[in-house]
């Protein structure tokens, strides 16, 4: 992790809210198409910075890039005894602030019209490092990015071939992510599971390609074995709703990460149900359904800056349903031909 000192003297009758500190570092990530710099006194949550934004190819947009700022403050607070998992993230805003609070001592404040952001964890915080990580670090830099650069916040996974994306669209439990590791794994390009960043005007998409997500009942469906192998070996995370994945890191070369931003040529609702034949996979929506599909399926994204615009774009371009095949690799042949298609266009 390369990070930079900085050294200032800390009197706490001087200093009473912690504003300074005596040790200061900082780390310096080019991420969603913005610049970010964490700062801390905590070698532990920059590691974490480092396990999320470490080695993944820089996202550049053509506009400019705002500088954002997250101070991560490592606090001696502790959690419940014999807690399972941390308490849930409860979402507040006023004032021109967004935050996400678990406790009195694990909270993230958002300013986004400062392009900066708050974290604060306590130290028993760090023996939860997934939802310290994901709820809480995650969750700053993508409210930064999404208003800072006025991009669509989309819950969604994004694969594409030739700097060239489909977004992925659907319910929970629908498959994206089974269907975006498959992709990866038979030549896509993968530039997110499930948060993408939407650049309304242009298309470009953007995300964090850091891991993808598994269930262990989905490894019977993966052939290779050094691919099987790499996500036996990965961690085991659980989610909130008590499902359990293997959280496999995409930056150890198994498949090719997107290197830039792509442009959306295409969106597809990944549905839970089977289609008999292959010609039954993948079926149009109908043009004055997408509006609908689209709202219904991103209820946040829908009442974000952008949105109109987005959906519009994507009605004229078109959108498609995939059902499950009787393996992924035929979504993945599925979308593969699609993507032909689109580019024949």
């Amino acid at each position: 992790m390369a990070a930079t000192a900085h050294y200032v003297t800390h009197d706490v009758s001087a200093d009473p809210f912690g504003e300074r500190s005596s040790r200061h570092l900082s780390v310096h990530k080019q991420l969603l198409g913005g610049r970010f710099r964490f700062e801390s006194t905590s070698d532990e949550l920059l590691d974490l910075v480092e396990a999320a934004y470490g080695g993944l190819p820089p996202q550049h947009l053509p506009i400019a890039a705002p500088d954002f700022r997250i101070e991560l403050r490592l606090v001696p607070g502790r959690l419940l005894p014999n807690v399972i998992e941390p308490p849930p993230v409860q979402m507040q805003s006023g004032a021109g602030l967004l935050c996400g609070v678990m406790d009195a001592s694990n909270y993230v404040v958002v300013m986004p019209a400062q392009q900066r952001a708050l974290v604060v964890a306590s130290e028993d915080m760090l023996g939860f490092p997934y939802h310290l990580r994901y709820e809480l670090i995650e969750f700053a830099v993508f409210i930064l990015a999404t208003r800072g650069l006025g991009l669509v916040p989309l819950h969604s996974a994004c694969v594409g071939r030739e700097g060239r994306g489909v977004l992925l669209l659907g319910a929970s439990g629908a498959g994206k992510s089974t269907l975006g590791l498959h992709s990866l794994l038979h030549g896509l390009e993968f530039l997110s599971e499930d948060a993408v960043l939407v650049h309304s005007e242009t298309l470009l998409a953007t995300g964090v390609a850091n891991y993808v997500h598994v269930k262990a009942d989905a490894l019977r469906l993966i052939d290779d074995e050094a691919a099987h192998s790499w996500i036996c070996q990965a961690p085991v995370i659980c989610r909130r709703s008590g499902v359990q994945k293997f959280e496999a890191d995409l930056r150890l070369g198994h498949g090719r990460l997107a290197a830039a931003p792509l442009k959306l040529v295409g969106a597809v609702f990944v549905s839970a149900e089977s289609a008999e034949h292959f010609e039954e996979l993948l079926t149009p929506v109908p043009k004055d359904e997408i509006a609908a599909r689209l709202h219904a399926d991103q209820p946040y994204a829908a009442g974000q800056p952008g949105w109109l615009s987005f959906q519009q774009k994507m009605v004229r371009m078109g959108a498609y349903e995939l059902r499950r095949g009787a393996h992924p690799k035929a979504s993945v042949d599925a979308l593969q031909r699609l993507l032909d298609r689109l580019d024949s266009l």
